[in-house]
């Protein structure tokens, strides 16, 4: 059994700990109730634009000009923008994404990736750092858009990578990156981001016998990357409020678990004090005895 200075350092240790991390819960709280508010905001209108680009997108033409964004070709060159977070203990939340990525580099796009047509973009600290090192290289780092996550901001981002697949840069770009249930909860998301996704009219349920006005090609031009950009910045903060939750999570169970520990602490603690006591006892007991003899 450990000394009791041993348990007692341990034991100020874990109650500095857990205080520690029942701040950083709270922390979490308050930006994820900030950001949570952000997100289901947003939600409903990216889910408007998105049903009205399907009922569009059946009917785009090789004539319009913005249906290059639906252009599909054969996926030579790949980008995959991996979104995480800039700071960790926020549990799986980081590593999920990153084995997620792996896999569909390994499965999916593994003669890419042997030919070095695949890229990566890491918006994260935590995935630039595994990609960098990693065989598949890192192709791009925007990790800084988290100091100041606004839609000015991811909008030039958005345009960069809209810009290079209509330049024919690439053929293909997807997301991986939680999306954000609840508190509790993150979905691990693989989402394609161009070529916009066209459906015809046959196999689309969205009402799409639109009246254009001032004209069908000018409507096209605006709206698609209008949905593409506020697509994107979604998608970011749907991760961004992920993060938060996923922190805040981790936080209450280390914080349940530090507590859990005191008490067994103190339980030894206890023991071993009652240990200490009763030998001193029995060593007075039996000194008075040995001066008796």
């Amino acid at each position: 059994m450990a000394n009791l200075k041993e348990i007692r350092t341990r034991l100020n240790s874990v109650k500095s700990t857990r205080q520690i991390t029942a701040a950083m819960k709270m922390v979490a709280a308050a930006k994820l109730r900030k950001a949570q508010d952000k997100i289901l905001r947003l939600r409903p209108y990216a889910g408007k634009l998105h049903e009205i680009l399907l009922g569009i997108s059946a009917r785009i033409e090789d004539t319009d000009s913005a249906g290059s964004f639906s252009r599909v070709s054969e996926p030579e060159n790949i980008l995959l923008i991996v979104v995480t977070s800039n700071r960790g203990l926020c549990g799986a939340f980081n590593s999920n994404v990153i084995k997620e990525t792996v896999r569909i580099i390994k499965g999916k796009y593994s003669k890419q990736a042997l030919a070095k047509t695949l890229h990566i973009m890491a918006i994260g600290k935590k995935g630039a750092d595994y990609f960098r090192k990693s065989p598949y290289g890192l192709a791009d780092n925007r990790s800084t858009i988290f100091d100041d996550l606004s839609f000015d901001n991811v909008n030039l981002i958005a345009s960069e990578v809209m810009d290079s697949f209509l330049a024919g840069k690439y053929d293909r770009v997807e997301f991986v990156y939680n999306q954000f249930k609840n508190a509790a909860v993150q979905i691990l998301t693989n989402e394609t981001f161009l070529p916009v996704e066209t459906k015809d009219e046959e196999e689309t349920s969205v009402v799409s016998d639109y009246i254009y006005e001032p004209g069908r090609k000018e409507i096209i031009e605006e709206l698609i990357p209008k949905t593409l950009k506020i697509e994107f910045y979604r998608i970011i903060l749907d991760s961004y409020v992920a993060e938060h939750g996923a922190r805040m999570t981790a936080m209450h169970m280390a914080t349940d678990n530090a507590s859990e520990l005191i008490r067994d602490l103190t339980l030894e603690y206890n023991k071993a004090r009652q240990a200490s006591i009763t030998s001193e006892i029995l060593e007075v007991v039996s000194g008075a005895e040995a001066l008796k003899a």
